[in-house]
Formats: C-alpha cells, structure tokens, sequence
C-alpha cells in the first residue's frame, strides 16, 4: 500500500472517530483525548531523549494526564473549578522526583518535562471547554468542537494538497522545506470560506466569530505546524511516532490544533 493511500484511510478514520465523540457525548470526547493527551506526551518525552535530555516520562504523562482529566470533569460539571489546584501538587512532584533519579542536567530535564504539559496537556484540556465557552450548566454545543477541528483539517489538508499540486515558492525552507507559499495561501484561503458555510449550519456563534476563528486557525495552526517542523529537525527526526500510519504520531496530526486552541479559546472566552 502506498504511502498516499495509507495517509488517506488513516486520516479518514481519525476523522470520524473524532466526529463521532464529539456527537456522541462529551465523555466519549473526553476519553478519546485523555488517551491522545497520554501517548502525546510519550512521544513528545521520546522525542527528547533523542537530544540527551531525560525527562521524567512518567510524572510528565501521569500529571498531564491529570491536568486533562481535571479540565473535563470540570467542564462536565462534575467537579468545580477548586479542584484544578490539584495540578499543582502533582505538577511540583516533579521537582521531587528529579531529586532522585540522578541524571544529569536534572533542570534541563525539569523544564522539558514541563515543556510536554505545556505543549501538549494545555492545549488538549482547553478543548474541553470549547462546547461551552460561557460555562453556563448543562450546555453542551458540539458544534463549536466540530466547527474548530473541521476548519483546522480543511487548513491542513488543503495546504497540502495544493501545496504538492502547484507549490513552487518555499514558506520556510530552513524549518521545513516541502511547506509553500501556494499552499499556504491556498490552505487558507478555503478555510475562510468554509467558516461561512459552517455559520450557516453552526448558529451557536455568529459569522463574524467563525471568520475570526478561522483565520485564528489558518495563522496560528500553521505556525503549530512550523514549530514542530522545526522540534523534528533539531533533533533530526522525520516522525514523532508511529501509530497513525502515513501521518506519523499525535504530535504530527494535531501540530496545529497544539498551538491554535488556546488562541481560540482565549477568543471564546472573551466573546461569550
């Protein structure tokens, strides 16, 4: 099987299994992406240790694990918000733990521990919230969720498609060489246009908003891609993982979401 078609029929699997939790209830979502969040975190940690640095996977996965789960319960209405201070327990074990492991630069492997929750547990806890940007109880819009992850994909795919049809002007050759301009803009370009298609059938959230979401998700989910490219390169690898065939790992299929759902969510926030 080519390469081509493995990327194809993986991605549209990711795609329907994300929409399908998404429909079918905000715990189903919530799972699916505690899972993600969890093996994000290991291949973001692996990925690391390829440089020399040595952070400690297992406080690094079990507290952004817990960050995320803290997150979701209280965007469910389980929990209240008081019980996000339990982030900072666990978040400062690391610093005990590292006490005892005797490895060398312990800072180093301190704050690129860090750097995992950061970069990955962050941004998937936000889209816990996303459903429900005005923390009103029982309100569940799932539209809002799919409406971001659709304009995120349609960004990405679009990108590179257009981008291996017709790219001849590098974007950013030294980070990432295949990446063009003509895909880029093209990329773009589409999900503007599908954010007023998705007004028409999203209503929870006015055009307007919509339009400023995508182009929140056209810059920043580009620059998402960018940064990892250039995490990849720096310690020469061409994949974060293996267990999407044809995309990689979790960090390669949700580079973008990684750095455009916090924007987002700050922009929901403030609006609603």
């Amino acid at each position: 099987m080519s390469n081509l078609a493995r990327r194809t029929i993986t991605g549209i699997v990711l795609v329907l299994l994300v929409i399908a939790s998404v429909i079918t209830h905000q715990y189903l979502f919530s799972l699916l992406f505690l899972v993600f969040t969890g093996v994000g975190l290991w291949e973001f940690y692996s990925l690391v240790e390829r440089a020399g640095v040595y952070p400690n996977k297992v406080a690094g996965i079990l507290a952004g694990m817990i960050l995320f789960a803290t997150n979701a319960l209280i965007a469910t209405d389980i929990l209240n918000f008081l019980w996000l201070l339990l982030n900072f327990v666990f978040i400062f074990l690391i610093f005990l733990f590292e006490l005892y492991r005797n490895n060398p630069n312990p800072f180093t492997n301190i704050a690129f521990t860090f750097f995992g929750l950061l970069y990955v547990a962050v941004p998937f806890s936000l889209l816990n919230y996303f459903p429900n940007p005005a923390f009103l109880p029982g309100v569940y819009h799932s539209s809002l969720l799919l409406g971001f992850f659709f304009l995120v994909w349609i960004n990405e795919t679009a990108a590179y498609v257009i981008g291996t049809a017709i790219g001849r002007h590098r974007l950013f050759e030294r980070i990432s060489p295949k990446k063009t301009w003509e895909g880029a803009i093209g990329g773009g370009l589409l999900a503007v246009l599908s954010a007023v298609l998705i007004a028409f059938y999203y209503q929870q959230v006015s055009m307007i908003d919509w339009l400023v979401i995508s182009l929140i998700v056209v810059v920043f989910g580009s620059y998402g891609d960018l940064f990892e490219s250039m995490f990849k390169r720096s310690i020469k690898a061409k994949d974060s993982g293996s267990i999407l065939p044809g995309h990689g790992g979790v960090l390669d299929r949700f580079d973008g979401v990684f750095m455009a759902a916090p924007f987002v969510f700050v922009y929901l926030l403030m609006t609603y």
